[in-house]
């Protein structure tokens, strides 16, 4: 491509920045539907400083302008990523696994940024190769749209191990959480006070968890609802056991104490048996660098004196 014909694009997409930047500055200095007819249907008008009511639908005014100027348009990228993808049921679900307070709306906006970096770094590549000689322009407009495409997925990749990393984490903190339960309500605390006996003494992924329990059952929820909450929102089903169990015990009174050393005790034995199985299947992979790096050295070793020895003779 000519200089003219690089001149003209950057100079087309600036145009085209500049008339999104200055629709969306009109389209703010706009006063809403909300502001024009509150007046006529409240007795007292809202006040300049004061903060009015949101309207149902109505989400806050950004105070970044990058956020009030760009904002729009990844909302509605996020969208078509929604409709494109969908499962955001799934998503919803990752993200309550993950620990993450964040809408799925939000995460599809994070989507689209990750995938709109990768499109930038694509494209930067792909001019620094036009200035040093001629490429394909089809080709790398279709590499930018594999790379857009794989920052999408990426962020939603990166979701599931955030996820799966938080339950490695809840299963090795529930052992040792569910024996201080044990060991508080052995010593004839109620299980209120020996929750937050554990919670204010522990810290970590479930007791994060246990600490929302506790905080629920503090504004008046019952126990045994609490804990069934936290077994439905679990992806984890020790932990859904867990909570079931004590919820259980509370209702039917039956010993607390023995309940969570039998819990503690059976997370304990799934993790000895997961081991043994990680064991069992990795011992495939570590007869391969006995097969293909330490055999050929030794037998390489064995007859290389033999057959020096024989190209002397020879």
């Amino acid at each position: 491509m000519t200089p003219a014909v690089w001149g003209a694009v950057l100079g087309a997409t600036a145009g085209l920045s500049l008339l999104l930047v200055v629709r969306r500055v009109v389209a703010i200095r706009r006063p809403s539907l909300a502001q024009r007819v509150l007046p006529y249907v409240r007795d007292v008008a809202t006040v300049g400083g004061t903060p009015r009511p949101l309207g149902i639908g109505e989400e806050p005014a950004s105070r970044s302008a990058v956020a009030g100027v760009f904002g729009p348009l990844l909302r509605s990228a996020a969208q078509s990523v929604e409709r494109v993808l969908g499962g955001a049921r799934s998503v919803e679900r990752r993200l309550e696994r993950a620990g993450i307070d964040k809408t799925v709306l939000e995460l599809r906006v994070e989507q689209v940024v990750w995938g709109l970096v990768a499109f930038a770094v694509v494209a930067a590549w792909s001019l620094l190769r036009a200035l040093a000689g001629p490429i394909s322009l089809a080709g790398a407009g279709l590499l930018c749209l594999v790379a857009f495409a794989s920052g999408v997925l990426a962020r939603d990749s990166w979701l599931t191990s955030q996820a799966t990393a938080r339950e490695r984490r809840i299963l090795a903190e529930f052992p040792t959480v569910a024996e201080l339960l044990a060991l508080a309500v052995a010593a004839g605390e109620g299980p209120v006070a020996a929750l937050d006996r554990v919670v204010r003494r522990s810290g970590g992924e479930l007791s994060r968890d246990l600490a929302r329990v506790l905080a629920a059952v503090r504004t008046g929820e019952p126990v045994g609802p609490a804990f069934d909450r936290m077994a439905a929102t679990s992806g984890l089903p020790l932990v859904s056991r867990f909570a079931q169990g004590v919820a259980i015990a509370i209702e039917r009174g039956t010993p607390l104490a023995d309940v969570l050393h039998a819990q503690a005790g059976d997370v304990r034995e799934a993790g000895r048996r997961e081991l043994i199985e990680v064991a069992a299947r990795r011992e495939v992979l570590m007869m391969v660098p006995v097969v293909f790096l330490v055999l050929p050295v030794t037998v390489l070793f064995a007859f290389y004196p033999g057959f020096i020895g024989l190209s002397l003779t020879t």
